[in-house]
């Protein structure tokens, strides 16, 4: 199974933020506590959903894994480390 992490975290965390929120319109780079005001129950949503989009089990990662998740970037590359690739082309 081939999974566009980027996309499945955008619009994870849209749908946390606000449902007016569009997904393209989040700022990889922005810290995801003070720009967008995620709590940590938001965050325990958020990886929730991402984990469940992507197919990646939760348990793949520590609590100082999840500490250093402070941004969209940084939770798509946490997330695409662990998710299904795309068979190889023959």
């Amino acid at each position: 199974m081939h999974v566009d992490v980027e996309n499945a975290v955008r619009e994870s965390l849209a749908l946390v933020l606000d449902p007016d929120v569009a997904p393209g319109d989040l700022d990889p780079d922005v810290d995801l506590a003070d720009g967008y005001g995620l709590t940590s129950l938001n965050r325990v949503l958020f990886l929730t959903s991402v984990c469940d989009e992507t197919g990646v089990a939760l348990s793949n990662f520590t609590e100082h894994d999840v500490a250093r998740m402070r941004t969209l970037r940084d939770v798509t590359e946490a997330v695409g480390r662990h998710a299904a690739l795309p068979a190889p082309q023959r």
